[in-house]
């Protein structure tokens, strides 16, 4: 009889042990998950630093658009200041103006009605 409850109770301890082993291993595991999901989905993860880069590369690209038009716009601004051809020429094609003595003819276009 005493035989029988040694190993009744070394079968409950196993039991008892392999119970706790699977605990552990069950928190870990949950562990590893939550902290690889916040590695990658987290305010500071993977996902973010990627999307923070294409967010970076863009407003570069922005900014070296920007640098161009402004580089483009100070040509204009010297070439107004100093040449008189230009402002002329200018004149001429956006305003319409005349030199005196000269004649501006408009051209209509000739429209197909039948």
């Amino acid at each position: 009889m005493n035989r029988r409850r040694t190993s009744s109770k070394s079968r409950v301890t196993r039991f008892v042990a392999e119970a706790k082993r699977k605990f552990y291993r069950g928190i870990v595991l949950f562990g590893l998950s939550f902290l690889t999901i916040l590695f990658l989905f987290g305010d500071h993860g993977v996902y973010q630093l990627f999307k923070i880069k294409s967010q970076r590369k863009a407003t570069q690209k922005r900014i070296e658009e920007l640098k161009t038009e402004r580089d483009l716009l100070e040509h204009e601004k010297k070439r107004l200041d100093t040449d008189l051809n230009y402002i002329e020429s200018i004149a001429r094609e956006k305003y319409r103006m005349a030199k005196k003595g000269e004649k501006v003819f408009k051209v209509i276009p000739k429209t197909n009605n039948n």
